[in-house]
């Protein structure tokens, strides 16, 4: 038999299906919409190896309704438009029986190759399920998103792992004719990455190259075994994470020198370039902000450039980035703002705007005091009027601490000079 173990596995239906409770479980998103067989157009978010195609063909299955599948990789307008075709010719209109159109790894497909589905999707012709590893709020078109629900599928954590593989063992018609002892998991676990396609191609690669009787599966036999395919770049898989990590913490740490190696290396590894531009520029604003505003202007400029040019010369944009914010003051200022700001709304909830800054556009506003006793700053000296901005529940509360750095500090004493009274600066 030539199917891989992952292939031969997979679920067929809700309740053989791991992981992601928080859409099929008892309670799930998901759950009632496949029982019932009332499904929207969707888009699954997340990484790889999480049960997005498997959980598309099981939708397919449970609500009895045809089912075409596509890869961004291969297909194009044509295909699609074949697709849609074929379910307008069929009656699917109006119909709960329309097909299903799952396009895998969306994110691939152009501008006007996304337009070719937007009609038929909101017609109802088809109804499509979307998968991707990559963010839709940047990979597909604002018109095919709103038409679309996003449900976000997570990486399979150590229990459900561990199941796959004691499912392995017990059930695969292969695997389990062999004596296997599972000892130890945690080099499976992390060469998995949280992968369960990959979890389980390791495996299957580990058992099928043991002759022995007793197989003993230890964390030394499996880096033993699979240490070859450690050193490769695996832009979808634990790789791709890690080393974006280490790139984001060496500019973080004002360390250009790692900064490109680790900037190389996902180039070298083919990486997309605008989710390394994209990474860059929230670090600008989360680790650098208002110590250096300009690292934000380059870091647009980057992603920019890096759209619009694409490879080999982007590397040569990315590397003056990286490098430039590395070397940039570094200030998490405004990130804690807004965390702290957000924490409070939560705590809070949701607390009347002082009549002072409420918008007073009619008469009858105006009567009731909206706007009433607001100091036009700019009627005053220096442009400033000290005023009370928050609601009284929480007023003098101080939520933006200025980074200590040449350019913050300047802030900080702009600060003192106006709020003096109010807030320790």
């Amino acid at each position: 038999m030539n199917e891989p173990l992952a292939e031969r596995l997979r679920p067929k239906t809700l309740d053989e299906f791991l992981s992601q409770t928080h859409l099929v479980g008892p309670k799930g998103a998901l759950t009632q919409h496949i029982k019932q067989g009332l499904i929207p157009s969707m888009i699954f978010w997340g990484p790889p190896g999480t049960g997005k195609t498997t959980l598309a063909n099981i939708i397919a299955n449970t609500s009895e309704r045809p089912f075409h599948a596509l890869s961004a990789i291969s297909s194009g307008v044509k295909d699609v438009r074949e697709i849609i075709n074929k379910a307008k010719q069929s009656g699917g209109l109006f119909t709960t029986k329309n097909p299903i159109l799952f396009i895998d790894e969306i994110h691939r497909f152009s501008k006007s190759q996304q337009d070719s589905l937007l009609q038929a999707v909101e017609k109802g012709w088809v109804t499509l399920i979307g998968a991707t590893t990559e963010n839709p709020s940047f990979e597909v078109i604002p018109a095919l998103l709103s038409r679309c629900q996003v449900y976000i599928l997570n990486s399979f954590d150590k229990k459900d792992l561990e199941a796959l593989l004691k499912r392995a063992i017990e059930k695969d018609e292969l695997i389990s004719k062999k004596n296997i002892k599972l000892k130890e998991t945690e080099a499976l676990l992390r060469l998995s990455g949280g992968d369960a396609r990959k979890l389980l191609n390791i495996f299957e690669l580990i058992v099928n190259s043991d002759n022995s009787k007793n197989i003993i599966i230890t964390n030394k036999s499996v880096l033993q075994k699979v240490q070859n395919n450690t050193v490769r770049y695996d832009k979808t898989g634990e790789q791709h994470y890690d080393i974006i990590s280490a790139f984001i913490k060496s500019i973080r740490g004002s360390d250009p020198n790692a900064a490109v190696y680790w900037l190389a290396r996902m180039i070298e590894g083919g990486e997309d370039l605008k989710f390394i531009a994209r990474r860059l520029l929230i670090l600008a604003s989360e680790d650098i902000g208002n110590a250096n505003p300009t690292a934000l202007v380059i870091a647009n400029s980057t992603f920019q450039s890096v759209s619009t040019i694409g490879y080999p010369e982007s590397r040569i944009i990315l590397s003056q980035c990286a490098t430039y914010l590395a070397c940039s003051a570094k200030s998490n200022a405004s990130y804690q703002a807004i965390k702290n700001a957000q924490q409070l709304v939560k705590k809070t909830g949701d607390l009347s705007v002082p009549l002072s800054l409420r918008n007073a556009p009619t008469k009858l506003m105006k009567e009731l005091g909206y706007g009433e006793d607001y100091q036009y700053a700019h009627n005053y000296e220096g442009n400033f009027a000290e005023h009370e901005f928050l609601p009284e529940e929480i007023k003098n509360t101080k939520l933006y601490e200025p980074g200590n750095n040449p350019r913050e500090n300047g802030l900080r004493e702009f600060l003192k000079l106006r709020w003096k009274y109010k807030y320790d600066y």
